[in-house]
């Protein structure tokens, strides 16, 4: 396992950071046995968000903290503000209210890192800095950034911070992979700087060196192994609709054939040269990869040290 550092944060920040969307508490025993897989293997970082399982997952993680007596070992990374049916809630109010529910259902005093989940290009960066610095200050949170969050709104809260002395955001959450974004997994806000399209946004995050903690690095499933250009006519009912909506475009099946070749060249797997792609990239990159069971976390961890050259990940991306 490789390991990264994130300011403000005082432990080893593990590169694979297990997804838990599925993790809640309806499925105690097989939750808790997932997450003592994963830290056996070496993962030390959890990703998980307010909205996840309604609440469930964090509450499931918490417990599970508390049942094992790891919390200090452990780095989580929350997220809030997720908008509602009603409103979008990137408010100083709402950031407070969603990281108080979040302390109490992890039973903890503070998270490692918390990320605003959506963003409101129509809100001032200013008052969100202040109050993220609050909590900062406060030692509720310990990093913080946005997730969904341009680059460029990134660049104005950072330049809020410098100029007010305050503490800038220090990691961001879009997606990444080698699997393009080609539609909005979950409808309008999703951001990525995945594709050609993306490639300012992937420059800036280069000669910035934020820390990019990858969402839906496998493209939802995409990349799994379990789905081929040749079966998914007959699987698309069945698969998840985010990745049906946003991955499973031509474009991708012409990286998927790519990635199938290569990982038959080099007797690995699907999966595992799309995990090796992202972290063969020059960016200081955390990929999120949501593992079901031990052997998805085995074989995700073995891919983190694989190695590609620069004209095989440029290949296996459609750039030539």
């Amino acid at each position: 396992m490789q390991y990264g550092t994130i300011p403000g944060v005082e432990k080893p920040v593990s590169r694979i950071v297990l997804g838990t969307m599925i993790i809640n508490l309806h499925e105690q025993e097989r939750s808790f046995a997932l997450m003592d897989a994963a830290v056996a293997h070496g993962i030390t970082t959890f990703d998980t968000a307010h909205v996840y399982a309604g609440g469930d997952s964090e509450r499931a993680i918490g417990r599970w903290m508390t049942a094992r007596g790891n919390r200090e070992q452990m780095v989580i990374l929350s997220k809030g503000v997720h908008p509602n049916a009603d409103r979008q809630r990137i408010t100083p109010f709402d950031i407070t209210a969603d990281l108080y529910d979040s302390l109490a259902r992890l039973q903890t005093d503070y998270v490692d890192m918390y990320l605003l989940h959506r963003d409101d290009p129509s809100v001032d960066v200013g008052p969100i800095v202040e109050v993220l610095n609050e909590h900062r200050r406060a030692g509720r949170i310990r990093a913080f950034g946005g997730s969904n969050w341009t680059h460029a709104r990134i660049q104005a809260a950072n330049d809020y911070a410098a100029a007010h002395g305050l503490t800038p955001f220090q990691l961001s959450s879009p997606n990444f992979g080698l699997a393009e974004q080609v539609d909005d997994p979950w409808g309008p806000g999703c951001v990525t700087i995945s594709g050609p399209a993306q490639a300012a946004a992937r420059a800036w995050y280069q000669a910035n060196g934020l820390a990019i903690f990858a969402y839906s690095s496998l493209g939802r499933g995409f990349f799994s192994g379990r789905i081929t250009r040749e079966n998914f006519p007959a699987l698309k009912e069945t698969l998840d609709g985010a990745c049906v909506r946003a991955y499973c475009h031509e474009v991708n099946f012409r990286r998927l054939d790519r990635a199938r070749q290569l990982a038959q060249e080099k007797g690995v797997s699907v999966t595992q040269i799309a995990v090796a792609y992202i972290f063969n990239q020059p960016l200081n990159v955390y990929a999120l990869i949501g593992a079901e069971n031990e052997a998805e976390i085995v074989a995700n961890t073995a891919a983190g040290e694989i190695k590609l050259t620069p004209a095989e990940t440029a290949w296996l991306n459609l750039e030539e």
